[in-house]
């Protein structure tokens, strides 16, 4: 392992810091400095073998104590080593594998951590059991990940849906300037001249032009089990930039094995937030019952079930309903997930009967959402990834 001069020496301690001490790792190198500052960090979090298991002299061990200053200062020893992205991921792994959920529900501690969307479901969960001097330090680290979000989704949203309905709204009579070219030609084939290698447009087909007037209505149904805490997150930002869009009727309905609807709170999407109640179980039937109540207009309505679609309801209810809808003419939109995780786990049985009454089940990212809701607006072929 051992290199010639400075080289060498760099690479002893790589191997070192890689390999966390202990008496096996033969390296022979001593830690000081940052370097001892980082590996302490490190072994507090992940120095055990394996969960519970026994440590060996001079290897890492895994604890920080079951104390808030503890956990608090490890916190800022993190964030001096560490890059943003790689704190958050510590913290996700702190609470999950010493079981920190608890002291997120103390002020100082919540003051000391890097806020992120996983953070925010965690404390979304805790939500009941938080006491009322930990409440607002919470509230202000929602609206801090909220506003992040909404800076980074909230005027492409708008930009994409408002150019959506302007090109859904279609007229016979447009000005030049709206005229849809592209369906215009279409349109007039049969009017084709091959002498003339043109077609006579007979009939126009134009863009509508923008309206304040309500075109279409969505409906958001989100499954607030534990395991979807990232997507109501991120759904319940979406539902508010909805809200704002005069054209778009909007209506939040979140659901476990009863249903909830925060509509008249999507003027604030933290209060969204904090009227969900992360876990206990599912019945996707019965949430899909109230927003088939809610539909007044079905050819302009967008249904969109965001849930990993592990119904503990009727399952043959819940898929006659899906068909009904569609039949009636509203778009339906199933999402696997709204995050930024990658696949998720899913129940592959319902999605593929789901995918059968042509609503493929399929899982989003938070920038690619847009476009989703884009397309289901025009009646077009969704961008499936």
């Amino acid at each position: 392992m051992a290199g010639a001069g400075a080289d060498g020496a760099e690479r002893l301690r790589r191997w070192r810091m890689v390999l966390g001490g202990g008496d096996g790792e033969g390296t022979g190198v001593a830690l000081s400095g940052a370097d001892a500052g980082m590996d302490a960090a490190l072994g507090a979090l992940y120095g055990a073998d394996g969960e519970g298991g026994r440590k060996r002299a001079g290897e890492r061990s895994a604890g920080l104590g079951g104390s808030a200053p503890h956990v608090a200062r490890w916190l800022g020893d993190i964030r001096t080593y560490f890059p943003t992205s790689v704190v958050q991921v510590m913290q996700r792994d702190a609470i999950q594998r010493l079981g920190l959920s608890a002291l997120l529900l103390e002020p100082e501690m919540l003051e000391a951590v890097e806020p992120d969307v996983h953070l925010v479901g965690t404390l979304l969960s805790l939500n009941k059991a938080m006491p009322e001097t930990t409440r607002e330090t919470a509230r202000a680290v929602v609206r801090k990940v909220v506003e992040q979000v909404e800076k980074r989704l909230a005027s492409r949203t708008r930009a994409t849906l408002t150019g959506a309905l302007d090109r859904s709204a279609r007229t016979s009579r447009p000005r030049h300037a709206d005229i849809d070219w592209d369906r215009t030609i279409r349109a007039n084939l049969k009017n084709y001249l091959p002498e003339y290698r043109t077609v006579v447009p007979e009939r126009l087909v134009g863009y509508g032009r923008a309206s304040r007037a309500v075109k279409k209505e969505v409906v958001l149904c989100i499954d607030q089990s534990g395991s979807m805490a990232a997507s109501v997150v991120y759904a319940s930002v979406f539902g508010a930039v909805l809200a704002s869009m005069r054209s778009i009727a909007t209506r939040l309905v979140v659901f476990d094995t009863a249903v909830v609807d925060l509509t008249d709170q999507l003027d604030d999407p933290v209060d969204v937030l904090f009227g969900t109640q992360l876990g206990g179980g599912t019945d996707i039937n019965r949430a899909l019952a109230y927003c088939q109540s809610k539909i007044t207009r079905p050819a302009d309505t967008v249904v969109v079930l965001i849930s990993d679609l592990y119904e503990g309801g009727i399952r043959d209810e819940m898929l006659k309903r899906v068909a009904a809808m569609k039949a009636a003419g509203v778009e339906f939109v199933a999402l696997l997930a709204l995050s930024d995780e990658g696949a998720p786990a899913y129940d592959r049985d319902h999605a593929a009967a789901l995918a059968a009454l042509g609503a493929p089940a399929f899982a989003c990212t938070p920038d690619l959402f847009p476009e989703v809701m884009a397309a289901a607006l025009e009646k077009r072929p969704l961008p499936v990834p």
